[in-house]
């Protein structure tokens, strides 16, 4: 069978595809990933073929409305209305011409992918989405007209159903029960690896860590670091905060603990304050491996690191700052496995949620029961069998949890 991927954005959508991608190539099937320059490097230890072609997704034009609390379903939302619309076009006469070359059994598309909808109904072949945050903000019928026009364009005829953006369902790591959908529909749903890097361990100094206090970890995920001041002079989102103060904010906080803290800066310089003596700063550390030993998570809420602390049962304390990391803040406190701290909390607000969190056993109690409802699902390598079966009969997916 040969597959055909593709991941864009920022690193965190490779890595959501790289477990898929590895179960896939494991069991003797050809992929071919096609992505950005930017996510390329997630799968360079990999014997997967990676094709770097796509453009990454440009910023909404300046000038465009904004409003935090709008729908991103809506196809008038900037983010929404650019993906679906300008960027699905720029990029599906790449799609086509590595389809042609490649000739696709099954696409396992990136969630934020509405031009491989439509290759995928050119080719007559089915298209599951990644996990994906921006996939479980939306809702399908709002985006249906312009899913449409994508199709009409490319001489298809349109379609009624709002479930042909995933006809075949979708593929997630989390349990039914504490899924982080708004739209609930069919999925394949494999428990989260803590395997993400071949070969990973953590540096000889995690090692050296004390072992009297509880040990927290901080990080600012993949895409934050990389905007304002901090990052490569990409703008900020209009709703973002800037990352600078978030980190001297959780630098701050955790300072004032009776902890041991790791903060992963993503590079971000630290400025303004002085960590305390048994805080750890560090550009980057394999996240899913010091979870397995850390007791609380302080994170920006992203959708692979709210997956990860379930894996391993880990607390979080979440400071969401744009796109789905709200929705995923408010989901993770309504599921009482941790707080949502809000976009720009103040280091005492830090210090008296993570004190908190750290002294609740009742909430040890619900972690455990989240971890087990994920043990209870397949491991991933399932996924070759699931596609192989769904390619060879063409059926709809039987969801693996109710819909």
């Amino acid at each position: 069978m040969r597959v055909l991927c593709t991941a864009m954005a920022s690193p965190s959508h490779g890595r959501a595809l790289l477990p898929l991608a590895r179960a896939l190539a494991g069991a003797g099937h050809e992929v071919t990933v096609l992505t950005t320059e930017a996510v390329a490097p997630v799968f360079a230890a990999d014997r997967i073929t990676v094709l770097p072609l796509l453009p990454p997704a440009p910023p909404p034009p300046d000038g465009s409305p904004f409003d935090p609390a709008q729908d991103m379903s809506s196809p008038d939302h900037p983010l929404t209305a650019l993906l679906a619309g300008p960027y699905a076009r720029s990029i599906l006469t790449i799609l086509r011409e590595a389809a042609r070359r490649l000739r696709p059994d099954a696409l396992v598309r990136d969630g934020m992918d509405f031009a491989a909808v439509v290759l995928a109904e050119e080719r007559g072949i089915p298209h599951l989405p990644l996990p994906s945050g921006f996939l479980n903000l939306v809702e399908p019928a709002p985006l249906l007209p312009a899913l449409n026009a994508l199709r009409a364009e490319a001489g298809l005829p349109e379609r009624t159903d709002p479930e042909s953006l995933y006809p075949h369902g979708r593929f997630d790591f989390m349990p039914s029960a504490y899924s982080f959908a708004r739209h609930r529909g069919p999925v394949l749903a494999y428990r989260q690896t803590t395997a993400v890097e071949p070969g990973g361990a953590l540096p000889p100094w995690a090692g050296r860590l004390p072992g009297d206090r509880p040990l927290v970890l901080a990080a600012l995920g993949t895409v934050l670091p990389t905007f304002g001041d901090a990052g490569r002079n990409v703008p900020l989102p209009p709703e973002a905060t800037d990352p600078a103060r978030t980190l001297r904010t959780l630098v701050a906080g955790l300072s004032r603990l009776e902890v041991t803290a790791v903060v992963a800066t993503g590079g971000i310089p630290l400025t303004g304050v002085t960590p305390g003596p048994y805080l750890h700063l560090t550009d980057r550390v394999p996240q899913p491996l010091l979870l397995e030993c850390a007791d609380l998570f302080v994170t920006h809420g992203g959708y692979n690191s709210i997956r990860e602390a379930v894996r391993t049962a880990t607390p979080m304390a979440v400071v969401p700052n744009f796109g789905d990391q709200p929705h995923n803040a408010r989901r993770v406190a309504a599921l009482g496995l941790g707080r949502d701290l809000g976009p720009d909390p103040d280091a005492d607000a830090v210090a008296a949620a993570c004190h908190g969190l750290l002294a609740d056993p009742a909430l040890t109690a619900r972690l455990r029961a989240a971890r087990l409802a994920m043990l209870t699902l397949p491991e991933v390598g399932r996924a070759a069998a699931d596609l192989t079966d769904l390619v060879s009969g063409g059926r709809l997916v039987t969801p693996r949890v109710p819909a």
